[in-house]
């Protein structure tokens, strides 16, 4: 078989930048795949789905892996087996945001397993490859025969000096301060997340439209793309099942009553599901006595799915015609929240955040530079000094559930969490932080109530944030002009609900969103009106928060490590780290402290971190003493080491030592230096002085004294000691000087 033909489509950015969509080349034998290139930035998509329905599947087995190679940026993994493994967090961010923008595409009751990849195969630095993951990932299913109601792309948007930019240059995102992904159809916005320096509402929504006209220009490319392909070999067929009308309407008939009953009762959330649970046993047992115990084998799934449509649509219709939801809240209403510090108290800082039935509790570390967080990826190595993880065990929501490890959800609740606390971080903090969130109890918004429970830990710990930050998760239920927005949703509502918005922020902005559209046609007027709506949560929240603490602590818990961060000349970091690491090593063995040097900006930049403050004292000390500098005309607590027929050799601090000549003892003559001091003597001496040359250092006792009154200057000595002693002065005298001055010191 010869050379596949490729067929290509290309597009621009707004900025000119041009993009190719390329199929026809490689993977040819996969349902559908293709190459989008951006200059020398290329990933691969390829898209598989199985021929039949996967059997029993209650929800659409739908996978999305999107990987980026370390080749493709000319490195190799620095991990232990030097080979891609298992997807990193960074990894599976992306693959949830195109996840979550094609997974509403597929008809409902297609089962049949689905798999799509996206690998980033050739890299240049300045090209972030997670904003074309989504647009690779719908091209493969646009020229494929799955049945996908797309296309649908994504973009980001960053707002960098004031001005919207579509996928803008890693190095001007820096500058960014507003940077988001927006996913959409041609027709409609179906999600957005990201982060911000608490921007208004206006301005969010704004680059949402921004976002959404690029889009625009993406999805008529792989339309056209489409249409150059035609029709494909590869067919998945997909026939959904047909409806029973008459039995979904015995069903309703039987259950709708006590369905409402339920939902009207304001019940929490265990009472609500045993409620709705045992209208499901006795439609299970009415149903046998009307058929038999062989009907109900063979189509009890499908009379639970009738009955959970009924349900879907009993309790939005109460929402929507009664403003009365599933606990009796009103919409715009935040439920009951209580909160606690210091609940650990071995903890550096911790927190619980308690809303209705929803309950995080966040444990705060302190830790140094060595403590900061590796993260490795194909474009970059780096390393993170703020760290968030987020736990969901099954026994919070009452369910076993087995413990292996963080799983897609939680990396993403966590990021988002994390994304919203490190806005309002302080500037200048030398210490790592990790906050840990563990959901103990969850109806719905655990990650929000991380977001409340993680700021109260920081509080708690005595880290100055520079605003408190919560969150709030918004909903909707929308039916042609009937629209109710829905403040701090239930998990049952956003199950049922058309929207999942969640936002974060301090009283000033918005720092974080993450937002699912599950409905068609959303006008952005609803979009503004939920916005605003989540601002009063938003504040509502912080304004309970406030109760407990309003401000950070103005200091750490008595057992916290302390910092603290000195800066040395570049020159000093060899001789306070020494010989193979000897004397920094010995400084951590003796005074038990942490210490790390790194140069940053032609300085070095010392950090020594322990729990004891005596210890951060003593290697205090011991650095300083290394890198101490005399500067002229500071004062010095000396000692006098030796004693020479012109002057005294003394000791001062950081193991420094200089003269102190005779004629620099007293105003009055000394004419002998032996009657004036001896060794051990303590003096008061300063710094009058340095040779350009030879670096020795001249000092002086007799600046730090009176002048008498009517004092004459009188003509120096004769002698070499007025040059501040040679070499030989060191040892004793040298030969000229037992001689009673050299030649040149008889010229004088």
């Amino acid at each position: 078989m010869g050379k596949q033909i490729p067929i290509s489509v290309s597009f621009d950015l707004p900025d000119g930048t041009p993009v190719t969509i390329e199929t026809g080349k490689l993977a040819t034998l996969a349902a559908g795949s293709v190459v989008v290139r951006i200059g020398e930035t290329m990933l691969f998509a390829v898209v598989s789905s199985s021929k039949e329905p996967r059997e029993g599947q209650s929800f659409f087995p739908l996978s999305v892996d999107y990987q980026e190679k370390f080749a493709a940026a000319g490195r190799i993994p620095g991990n232990f087996f030097r080979r891609e493994a298992r997807l990193s967090e960074h990894e599976i961010l992306v693959s949830r945001l195109v996840d979550r923008a094609v997974r509403p595409l597929f008809p409902k009751g297609y089962m049949n397993d689905t798999q799509i990849i996206i690998n980033l195969m050739s890299s240049e630095p300045e090209v972030l490859p997670d904003a074309y993951a989504a647009l690779a990932g719908s091209a493969a299913l646009a020229v494929s025969n799955l049945p996908f109601d797309g296309p649908i792309s994504e973009v980001r948007v960053a707002r960098i000096n004031g001005k919207f930019i579509i996928n803008p240059m890693k190095s001007d995102l820096a500058n960014a301060d507003l940077d988001i992904i927006v996913a959409a159809t041609m027709e409609n916005v179906m999600m957005v997340e990201g982060e911000m320096d608490e921007c208004q509402e206006a301005d969010l929504l704004e680059a949402i439209k921004v976002g959404h006209e690029a889009i625009k220009v993406q999805c008529e490319a792989q339309l056209k793309l489409k249409e150059l392909v035609g029709e494909k070999a590869v067919i998945v067929p997909f026939v959904p099942a047909e409806e029973d009308a008459e039995l979904k309407e015995r069903i309703n008939a039987f259950a709708k009553d006590k369905i409402y009953a339920v939902a009207k009762g304001a019940l929490d959330k265990k009472k609500r599901k045993e409620g709705l649970e045992k209208v499901k046993e006795e439609l299970k047992a009415h149903l046998t006595e009307a058929e038999s115990e062989e009907w109900i084998d063979e189509r009890w799934g499908e009379c639970k799915e009738y009955l959970y449509y009924h349900q879907k649509n009993i309790i939005r219709e109460m929402v929507l015609e009664e403003g009365v939801r599933l606990d009796g809240r009103k919409t715009d209403q935040v439920r009951p929240i209580w909160t606690e510090i210091d609940y650990l108290p071995a903890t550096h800082g911790s927190a619980i955040f308690n809303r209705g039935e929803t309950q995080a509790l966040a444990t705060l570390t302190l830790g140094s530079k060595t403590d900061k967080m590796m993260v490795d990826t194909a474009q970059e190595l780096t390393f993170s000094n703020f760290i968030l993880h987020y736990n969901f065990p099954g026994y919070s929501v009452g369910e076993v559930k087995p413990m292996r490890g963080p799983g897609r959800r939680e990396v993403g609740h966590a990021n988002l969490a994390g994304r919203s606390i490190k806005k309002v971080m302080p500037d200048e903090f030398p210490y790592t932080i990790r906050i840990v969130s563990d959901i103990l109890e969850s109806n719905g918004s655990s990650s929000m109530a991380t977001v409340c429970a993680g700021t109260l830990a920081l509080q708690d710990a005595g880290v100055p944030i520079k605003a408190p930050v919560s969150g709030v998760a918004m909903g909707m239920i929308a039916d042609g002009e009937r629209i109710a927005i829905l403040t701090d949703i239930l998990g049952d509502e956003d199950a049922l609900g058309d929207m999942d918005f969640k936002v974060t922020g301090t009283k000033n902005g918005i720092c974080a969103c993450q937002m699912d559209i599950k409905v068609d046609g959303l006008p952005y007027e609803i979009l503004a009106k939920a916005l605003d709506q989540a601002r009063d949560g938003r504040i509502h929240i912080l304004d309970e928060m406030a109760k407990t603490i309003e401000d950070a602590r103005e200091d750490f818990k008595p057992h916290a490590p302390r910092i603290v961060e000195l800066k040395i000349d570049k020159s000093f970091i060899g001789a306070v780290i020494g010989p193979g690491g000897r004397i920094i090593q010995e400084l951590q063995a003796t005074t038990g402290t942490v210490i790390n040097i790194e140069e940053v900006d032609d300085m070095g930049i010392v950090q020594i971190s322990s729990n004891d403050k005596a210890s951060i004292d003593a290697a205090l000390e011991a650095i300083n003493a290394i890198t101490f500098t005399p500067q002229v005309g500071d004062v010095y607590d000396a000692k006098v080491a030796t004693i020479q027929p012109y002057g005294v050799f003394v000791d001062f601090k950081g193991g420094k030592s200089g003269l102190l000549h005779v004629s620099e003892f007293a105003w009055e003559r000394v004419e002998k230096v032996e009657d004036f001091f001896k060794e051990g003597d303590d003096v008061k001496v300063k710094l009058i002085g340095v040779d350009e040359k030879t670096g020795k250092l001249k000092l002086s006792r007799r600046a730090l004294l009176e002048k008498p009154e009517g004092y004459v200057e009188r003509p120096p000595r004769r002698g070499g000691d007025r040059r501040g002693g040679g070499r030989n002065d060191r040892r004793g005298g040298g030969r000229n000087d037992r001689r009673g001055g050299g030649r040149n010191d008889r010229r004088d």
